[in-house]
């Protein structure tokens, strides 16, 4: 893959982080640790780590769910295709929608941007109705907007987050 397109500044954007099986917590953490290591782009922070059912498809475990900030360079496509490899790298296997997987990764916010692209659209076209990703995503960035939708602490409001569970994030990055 050639990262030729890339930013003259870098963007905020925010990543969610979702796993369901082998090790959750150990899958999320592995994964934090390779996007701070991804070209062109700073680790920022991430929220603590959550329980939740699952959305969708029921009949599989529960999940563990978390969302990153980033600093990027990296044009949304690009950053795209390096959370799919990480996803790759880390045992992903597509068999259905909202199947069981070690390792769930998305593009939530790209700084102010909207994209609507074959196989990519952002803001994420479902994290509005999704406690899993804003409970996280508030715990970092309550302020941050939604374009076209609004303030995530005024979004958060809209979902039903009695399913989650915070986690300890004793030896977490």
């Amino acid at each position: 893959m050639t990262l030729v397109s890339r930013q003259s500044s870098a963007v905020t954007a925010f990543v969610a982080l979702g796993s369901n099986l082998g090790d959750p917590p150990a899958q999320i953490r592995r994964a934090l640790q390779t996007l701070a290591a991804m070209p062109e782009t700073r680790f920022v922070r991430r929220s603590s780590l959550y329980r939740n059912p699952p959305a969708g498809y029921l009949d599989q475990p529960e999940f563990v769910n978390a969302v990153a900030e980033i600093e990027t360079r990296l044009e949304p496509r690009d950053l795209l295709e390096q959370l799919l490899a990480i996803e790759r790298a880390q045992g992903r296997v597509r068999d259905f929608p909202n199947a069981p997987r070690t390792l769930d990764l998305d593009i939530l916010l790209y700084g102010e941007r909207t994209v609507l692209e074959p196989g990519l659209t952002i803001p994420h076209p479902r994290m509005l109705e999704r406690a899993f990703v804003l409970v996280p995503l508030a715990e970092i960035a309550p302020d941050a907007v939604v374009p076209g939708g609004g303030r995530i602490a005024d979004l958060l409001q809209n979902v039903d987050a009695s399913g989650m569970l915070k986690l300890s994030d004793s030896g977490l990055a």
